[in-house]
């Protein structure tokens, strides 16, 4: 060799890669470097290990700051790790030599080192991919500037862009595959293609100088040093691969005494470096400089398969749809590689690329449908391929102690997206949520919870996910603690110490439940009933209710004490019986209805409290007059005003009130609310409605509630709001049906509706519209339905003679009667008698 051969690539180009390979074959340098960190040289041998399988990236994070972090991906068809692989294989030295991570990372956020091409498609993980994997061939189309003007300033040049127009090509990405990436491998000179790029380059870069970007200076300042450093120590034997870009820069004649200056007075922070698993979904969303990235699946196929790709291509698109129970035969196969060769013909292309292919595996296999493309494109163009990483590689004792777990728990991180169902009666599953639940607390968000399937507390939905940044989040957590279960106790506790609202103590008191974390749970309660001693806002006690009654739901199957969290909650449900009705007095409608979702969400955490038995059975001791209206063992009721201020503030010291006199105490509220007409209309007919539902009030009595709160004396847009809360339910749809089983309380509301003066309609139309809008279809209908039918009558009876659509013409209790032997067998109440048998197969 005379002279550093300078190998310049499209980074992940497959293409780039064959002709790397080829390349370091026939040179057979003693020395290769290779653009990445330098910090990261100690981690090259890992390269050669059985177990490190690509995708893979390079994690350069600071330790002061592990969410200050920067990945370096590598694909197997990516230039530089075929690199790094020839140079372990044929013991070469292998060394990174672009500007270390310890200033990379100190000088993220400068304005004057950024430039826009590192945000675009980024996220919230503080990567900074983009700084070092996109300068090669390729930048974001669209941003150079005019030629022989130079870049416009905060603009990128797109050196692909450029040389694809200048050969008379309207798509970069095509001439890129046309030019280099259907290439024959094994032809002519191996190093011609990279004497013809750096040429290119050359030509660009004495055009548009270094392209916009005020760091590849500094960068390439420091590439030259280390070149100088290897050349001195293995003379011209050695080899860079690098982004094509920065061919000219190493090539041209610079000074050391320059170069340094240009690094001088860089900021540093102390950084380490480790081996993370990469996706090929991942490589996908950071695909901004154009090197054809958006499709890892296609160009590793490509890589992987230089022999016939189309066809090949052809047969796993075949398979995948058939797997998805595709009509898909071989004949299809063998149409669609024609069609893709005939279409590559036509547009005057060396060989079918992407779009070819695809096409004709739309027009063929696909029938012109773009949905099961749309799983080609996914499954195959983009793949869910996760990359691995020996245990050997470093790695913060968080991480380890999560792949333990992960390991003992048989939950294997995927890149694909997955739904887990755990059964929290099993050992196994109670501890897979542990682990998920404390994950969650930490930040590291790999699974979302589902709502479960079915109706038991026992059972959990999981979503799972692994995305390479997560790997930055565990860093970052590490500083907890060194395993999971200590680092989500230590960031509970600190969380409690921290917190100021209450409804974020009790979300964290439910998220310490679910995450079984006995150390943290008594000071984060401790921290809870200090916080709700001294609120006395009754809407921030009425919102912390709810989290702490799901505590106690979900503390119960998991087999957690509860009993700290079960005082605090009945304690904090007194208050709010004690604050609500005053609270209610005088609001606006924006602010009943904010108190509607919180009177709701109070009802049903009332009836999770313990030993309160939910639903009618949470009644117990309390419906016992003949008018439904339930006295129970709590407060004394006035028949008129409903309970007293006293009556309702007695209990509230605790003194011998239980879970059962709680529930007895919000009903007395509820009546004491339904009946105040200080009250706005719908919080007095949500809680007439609650008390009806319970069974705490009478049919009888509701009707004469609706009768006076649409009485003739009454405001229009008060009597609606009455309706919204007493027929509009919350989400469930039995508002519509309580209307269509009691068609007294329909007759009042049609009644009053058709008595709405007009210039008072248009007022109370959008109250009304968006609570009958939220009933099912068939509801509306039926309620269509009996309005033109017009009120039964004073009896109960139908009236004979021909029923209205949908309706019959009376009640035919005999048939009526003819289900019951069938529910009976339904319900297990009996077993079917032999005569009942006969004739059903055995």
């Amino acid at each position: 060799m005379t002279g550093p051969l300078l190998l310049g690539v499209r980074h992940h180009g497959p293409g780039s890669a064959r002709a790397v390979r080829a390349a370091l074959d026939a040179a057979r340098p003693d020395a290769v470097l290779i653009e990445g960190p330098p910090e990261a040289d100690a981690l090259l041998p890992l390269a050669a290990d059985a177990r490190m399988r690509p995708p893979v990236a390079l994690l350069a994070h600071a330790v002061d700051d592990p969410g200050r972090a920067a990945f370096w991906p590598f694909a197997a068809f990516s230039p530089e790790w075929v690199a790094v692989r020839w140079a372990l294989d044929h013991g070469a030295a292998v060394h990174f030599f672009d500007l270390p991570a310890a200033h990379s990372l100190a000088m993220m956020g400068d304005p004057t080192w950024s430039d826009e091409e590192d945000d675009e498609g980024g996220d919230d993980s503080g990567e900074q991919s983009a700084d070092v994997r996109r300068d090669g061939p390729g930048r974001d189309p669209g941003q150079q500037g005019e030629p022989g003007r130079g870049p416009r300033p905060g603009l990128r040049v797109d050196p692909l862009a450029v040389l694809a127009e200048t050969a008379g090509y309207d798509d970069p990405e095509r001439w890129w595959e046309d030019a280099v990436e259907h290439r024959a491998a094994g032809t002519g000179d191996p190093l011609a293609p990279f004497a013809a790029v750096a040429e290119a380059m050359t030509a660009l870069r004495e055009t548009y100088g270094h392209g916009g970007t005020a760091r590849d200076p500094v960068r390439e300042a420091h590439m030259r040093l280390r070149l100088r450093a290897a050349r001195k120590e293995h003379g011209d034997a050695v080899a860079v691969v690098c982004g094509a870009w920065h061919v000219p820069a190493l090539a041209a004649k610079h000074t050391v005494t320059a170069d340094r200056a240009l690094l001088k007075g860089l900021p540093k922070v102390r950084a380490e470096t480790t081996w993370v698993p990469w996706t090929h979904r991942r490589l996908a969303r950071r695909s901004g400089y154009g090197a054809g990235i958006d499709s890892p699946g296609w160009y590793g196929h490509l890589f992987a398969v230089p022999d016939r790709p189309v066809e090949r291509w052809m047969t796993k698109a075949a398979g995948l749809l058939r797997d998805e129970d595709h009509a898909v035969s071989t004949a299809h196969v063998i149409e669609a590689v024609r069609l893709a060769g005939s279409l590559a013909a036509m547009r005057g292309r060396p060989l079918a690329g992407l779009s070819e292919t695809t096409d004709a595996v739309r027009a063929v296999m696909c029938d012109g449908s773009d949905v099961p493309l749309a799983l080609i494109r996914d499954r195959l163009v983009v793949g869910d391929v996760l990359g691995e990483v020996p245990e050997g590689a470093p790695a913060v004792p968080l991480q380890r102690d999560l792949d333990r777990l992960q390991r003992s728990l048989r939950l294997k991180p995927e890149a694909a997206e997955r739904e887990v169902d755990l059964d929290l009666r099993k050992d196994t599953d109670a501890a897979r949520s542990r682990l998920l639940h404390r994950l969650r607390l930490l930040g590291v968000e790999w699974g979302a919870p589902e709502r479960a399937r079915g109706t038991g507390t026992f059972r959990e939905s999981w979503r799972l996910r692994w995305e390479p940044e997560l790997r930055v989040r565990v860093a970052e957590a590490g500083a907890w603690g060194t395993t999971v279960l200590s680092a989500a106790t230590a960031k509970a506790v600190s969380e409690a110490a921290s917190a100021t609202a209450l409804a974020d103590i009790t979300a964290l008191a439910e998220r310490c439940l679910l995450a079984d974390l006995p150390e943290a749970l008594p000071l984060v309660m401790k921290a809870l009933a200090d916080r709700a001693a001294v609120d006395t806002d009754v809407s921030r006690l009425a919102g912390a209710l709810p989290a702490l009654a799901r505590a106690l739901r979900y503390g119960d199957v998991r087999g957690t004490d509860t009993a700290a969290l079960a005082e605090v909650a009945t304690g904090l449900a007194l208050r709010v019986c004690v604050g609500l009705p005053p609270a209610c007095a005088g609001l606006d409608a924006d602010g009943a209805a904010e108190m509607r979702g919180h009177v709701d969400a109070v009802h049903t955490a009332i009836r999770l409290l313990p030993d309160t038995g939910g639903g009618a059975a949470g009644t117990e001791g309390g419906s016992d007059s003949a008018d439904g209206r339930g006295t129970g063992t709590g407060p004394t009721t006035d028949p008129e005003t409903g309970p007293t201020a006293d009556s309702v503030t007695g209990p509230a010291t605790g003194s011998g009130t239980g879970a059962e006199g709680v529930v007895a105490m919000w009903a007395d509220v509820l009546e004491r609310l339904a009946r105040r007409d200080a009250v706005p209309g719908t919080l007095r007919g949500r809680a007439a409605r609650l008390l009806l539902d319970d069974g705490r009030l009478a049919e009888d009595e509701a009707a004469r509630l609706m009768g006076l709160a649409l009485s003739p004396g009454t405001a229009p847009a008060d009597a609606a709001a009455w309706v919204e809360g007493f027929a509009g339910a919350g989400g469930d749809g039995s508002g519509g049906l309580l209307l269509v089983h009691d068609e007294r309380l329909l007759a009042l509301v049609d009644a009053w509706l058709t008595a709405v003066p007009a210039e008072a309609f248009t007022d109370v139309l959008p109250l009304l519209r968006r609570t009958f809008g939220a009933y099912e279809p068939g509801v509306r209908r039926t309620l269509g339905e009996l309005v033109r039918r017009g009120p039964a009558g004073g009896d109960d009876t139908t009236p004979a003679g021909e029923g209205a659509p949908g309706f019959g013409p009376g009640l035919d209790a005999a048939r009526a009667d003819a289900v019951l032997p069938v529910l009976d067998l339904l319900l297990g109440h009996r077993q079917p008698t032999e005569e009942e048998c006969a004739g059903v197969p055995g």
